[in-house]
C-alpha cells in the first residue's frame, strides 16, 4: 500500500517550505541535498512528508544504536500501516578476532548476540520483498555483508491453501530454508508436527504461521496465531523467508568448496616457506585444516564468515560484498531514497569502516591466522558506498564541509521551529568553584522538576563526576543521578534516557553520547565543563550538537564552563546567536507565543533493569569476600568494562578482563 503519514500535526514554522524544496528536488532529479535543521525543528516529521509525496522506498542510516531506536519509534508512529524496519548490529558484545605481534597475543572472536536484534533484522529484509512501502533505519551496519539478496529472495517458500505437499519434501523445503524441527522448546525458525497439521515460527515473527492438511495431503487451512495470546487470523496464502539473511551455502557444493579452500591454502602455505616463515606456515595450516574438518562433519565452523567469497556465487575476490543497500537496488534500481541522519558523524564514520577493518585483518593474514580471502569478508568503502546511494538527503543541524560541497547550492534550512521555541542563552562561567556552582544549578532544575544534562571530557571524569553529584553528604541534596557513556549496553542506554525523561534521574553525566539527536523535552539545562579546550568533543559542531539539547524546553539554559573562550567556543556562540534572532523575529511577526514540547515516552524496544549510579574500582574488589548474588554482579560489570575495551580497540585489556572473569567463574 503507498506511505500514508498518520499524525495531527501539520507543517508549520520553517517546515512547509522544507518539504516542499526537498520533494521538488528529488522530483527534477537533484541526487543530493542538505537539510539543515536545527534541534527541535521537527527534521524527523518533515522527512516524513518527503517519504509521503514521492512514494520512494526508504533507508535512513544513523551512526549509532540509540539513536536508530528513536528514529525507529517515530517512524512506526507516524507510518502505522506501513513497513518500517530496524537493521542495526545484533551484537551486544563483540570482540573481533585480532593478534598483537608486540606482545605475541592471540584474541579469538567473541560475540553475544542479542535475538530481539536479530529477529528485527530478519523482519527488514523480509519486508523489502514484501512490497515498496518500506522504511528501513539502520545505523552503519548496512554497509557490511549480509549475502546476495537475489539468492535471499530467491528462497521463499509459498505455501497457498490447495497446494499438495509430501510431507517429507515440505520438511526438506524448511530445512533447506535453515528451519530446524523441534518437539520439545518452540521458538523462532524452527517447525513442528502436530498431528495433521505442522507449525512454523518464522524467524522474522512474533506470530506461529499452522497449516492443516486434508487426507489428500493438500493444505486445507493457513492460520496466524499468537503463540501466547492465542489469538488467529485465517489466511489463503503466506510466503516464508529464509530464517538466516546469509544463504548463499545452501545450495553450493560443499566438497568443491572446501576443495578449493586447500588449494589456496596450499598456495599460501607454499609462499610463507618460501620465506622461511616456518611457524606461520604450519599455523595457518592447521588453522584451516581444522576448519574444514569442522565445515565437513557439521556443515558450520567458528569464523566461516572469513570464508565467505567461496559459498557466493558470481562474486570474486576484491569486489564489493552484499549489504543492505543492495536489497534497495536490487528491488528498486535507482528509485529508492536514502537519509544519512547526523551527516557530520556518520559519513565519516562510514568512511573510515574499511580502513580499521583491512588494517586488523591484515596482520592475521601476515602472521598465518587466516587465509586471504578474509579481506573479502569486509564493508564497503567510502566511494563503493557512495556509488550505491543514487537519491540522499543529508540531515544534520551543524553539516560539514563534505555535505556542503556535494549539495552545491541545495542546501535547505530549517531554522525556525514551530513550536516557537528559541535557541537556549548561553553563559560562560570561569571553571573555578565550577562544581559548587553546578551543583546550586542542579537544585534550580531538580525543585521545578525539570531536569539537568552534564558533559564531560573523559569516561573517568563522567564516572566521579556522577558518583559525587550522587551523594548526599557532599552535594547536600539527594541527587539521583546516572551516567551514560560506551560502556552502557545499546538497548539499556535508552532505557536510561527514558528514565531521565520520567523523573528517575534528575542529571544525566556523560562525555559524547548526549549529543546528536537525543530528544529530551525535560532537559532545562545543558553544562559543558571544560568547554575551552580544542579538539573534536569540545569542536564548533559539537559544542551546538550539545547546547542543542536545552532548545525543546522553554526556560532552556547553557553553561560553558572555561576560562578561555576558544575559536570553537566563539563560533557556535554566534551561530546559535545567528539562529535566535531568526525565531524571534519569526515569533514576533506571527505573534506565536513559545512552548514547551511535549512528548510521551514510546514504548521501548526491550527493557532493561536500570540503577541509580553505583561506581566501584572493580580491580580492588575481591571476590573471594562476595556472596554468589554479588558475585554475579561484579561479573556483569567486568564485562561491560571489557566490551569498553574491546570497543575502544584496547584488545590486551579486554583479554585481562576476559580471563579474570573467567577466574571468578570457577570460583
Amino acid at each position: 500500500m503507498p506511505f500514508k503519514l498518520s499524525s495531527t500535526m501539520k507543517p508549520a514554522g520553517d517546515q512547509p517550505q522544507a518539504i516542499a524544496k526537498l520533494t521538488q528536488n528529488l522530483n527534477s532529479g537533484v541526487a543530493k541535498q542538505t537539510l539543515l535543521g536545527v534541534t527541535g525543528s521537527g527534521k524527523t516529521f518533515t522527512i516524513a512528508n518527503v517519504i509521503q509525496k514521492t512514494q520512494l522506498p526508504t533507508l535512513i542510516i544513523s551512526h549509532n544504536k540509540t539513536l536508530a531506536a528513536q528514529l525507529y519509534q517515530e517512524f512506526k508512529e507516524l507510518f502505522p500501516n506501513n513497513k518500517v524496519s530496524y537493521f542495526v548490529s545484533y551484537y551486544d558484545y563483540y570482540q573481533p578476532e585480532a593478534y598483537l605481534p608486540a606482545s605475541d597475543t592471540y584474541i579469538a572472536k567473541e560475540v553475544e548476540i542479542n535475538d530481539l536484534i536479530d529477529k528485527l533484522r530478519l523482519e527488514a529484509t523480509s519486508n523489502l520483498f514484501s512490497g515498496n512501502d518500506n522504511i528501513v533505519i539502520a545505523s552503519v551496519s548496512c554497509i557490511y555483508n549480509i549475502g546476495d539478496p537475489r539468492e535471499f529472495g530467491g528462497k521463499t517458500l509459498t505455501l497457498k491453501i490447495g497446494d499438495l505437499w509430501n510431507r517429507r519434501q515440505l520438511f526438506e523445503e524448511l530445512v533447506a530454508l535453515f528451519y530446524l524441527r523441534s518437539e520439545m522448546e518452540f521458538k523462532r525458525a524452527q517447525f513442528r508436527v502436530r498431528g495433521e497439521s505442522i507449525e512454523i515460527w518464522p524467524s522474522y515473527a512474533d506470530w506461529i504461521i499452522v497449516l492443516e492438511f486434508d487426507p489428500e495431503g493438500k493444505i486445507s487451512k493457513i492460520t496466524e496465531r499468537n503463540p501466547f495470546s492465542g489469538h488467529e487470523f485465517d489466511l489463503k496464502t503466506y510466503q516464508l523467508f529464509p530464517a538466516k539473511q546469509y544463504v548463499g551455502a545452501s545450495g553450493s557444493n560443499l566438497k568443491e568448496i572446501i576443495a578449493k579452500i586447500k588449494a589456496d591454502c596450499d598456495f599460501e602455505v607454499k609462499k610463507f616457506e618460501d620465506k622461511n616463515q616456518i611457524l606461520e606456515a604450519h599455523r595457518l595450516r592447521q588453522r584451516v585444516d581444522y576448519d574444514m574438518e569442522m565445515l565437513q562433519e557439521v556443515g558450520y565452523v567458528n569464523g566461516i564468515e572469513n570464508y565467505s567469497i567461496y559459498f557466493e556465487s558470481g562474486r570474486k575476490s576484491g569486489d564489493p560484498p552484499y549489504t543492505l543497500i543492495d536489497y534497495f537496488s536490487h528491488l528498486w534500481g535507482k528509485d529508492f531514497l536514502t537519509i544519512i541522519d547526523e551527516s557530520h558523524v556518520t559519513i565519516p564514520q562510514i568512511g573510515g569502516m574499511s580502513g580499521g577493518d583491512s588494517a586488523r585483518k591484515k596482520t592475521l593474514i601476515d602472521y598465518g591466522f587466516r587465509l586471504s580471502s578474509a579481506y573479502d569478508n569486509r564493508p564497503l568503502n567510502w566511494d563503493e558506498f557512495y556509488s550505491r546511494i543514487p537519491k540522499a538527503i543529508y540531515l544534520s543541524a551543524t553539516p560539514a564541509n563534505f555535505e556542503v560541497q556535494d549539495s552545491k547550492n541545495n542546501i535547505i534550512e530549517q531554522i525556525i521551529r514551530p513550536t516557537g521555541l528559541i535557541d537556549p542563552p548561553i553563559q560562560v562561567r570561569p571553571s573555578k568553584n565550577q562544581i559548587p556552582d553546578l551543583i546550586e544549578e542542579i537544585k534550580k532544575r531538580v525543585i521545578k522538576k525539570e531536569r539537568t544534562l552534564v558533559v564531560t571530557l573523559t569516561k573517568k571524569m563522567s564516572e566521579e563526576l556522577a558518583t559525587y553529584l550522587a551523594d548526599p553528604k557532599k552535594t547536600g541534596v539527594p541527587f539521583k543521578v546516572a551516567y551514560l557513556h560506551s560502556d552502557i549496553e545499546t538497548l539499556e542506554r535508552t532505557e536510561i534516557l527514558d528514565k531521565l525523561r520520567s523523573g528517575d534521574f534528575d542529571v544525566l553525566v556523560g562525555i559524547n553520547l548526549l549529543r546528536e539527536g537525543l530528544d529530551l523535552p525535560e532537559v532545562s539545562l545543558v553544562t559543558i565543563l571544560d568547554a575551552g579546550n580544542q579538539g573534536f568533543l569540545r569542536s564548533r559542531s559539537s559544542l551546538i550538537q550539545i547546547m542543542g539539547r536545552a532548545s525543546r524546553h522553554l526556560n532552556g539554559q547553557v553553561i560553558l564552563y572555561a576560562d578561555n573562550v576558544s575559536d570553537a567556543m566563539d563560533q557556535a556562540i554566534k551561530e546559535v546567536n545567528r539562529r535566535r534572532k531568526i525565531q524571534i523575529k519569526y515569533n514576533q511577526d506571527h505573534h506565536i507565543t513559545p512552548k514547551t514540547i511535549s512528548k510521551n515516552i514510546r514504548p521501548r524496544l526491550i527493557e532493561a533493569n536500570v540503577k541509580n549510579l553505583v561506581v566501584t574500582p572493580l580491580l580492588e574488589i575481591d571476590p573471594a569476600f562476595l556472596t554468589p548474588n554479588q558475585r554475579k554482579s561484579h561479573i556483569s560489570k567486568l564485562k561491560k568494562e571489557m566490551r569498553t575495551y574491546a570497543t575502544d580497540l584496547d584488545f590486551e585489556s579486554a583479554i585481562r578482563l576476559r580471563d579474570k572473569i573467567k577466574e571468578i567463574e570457577l570460583l
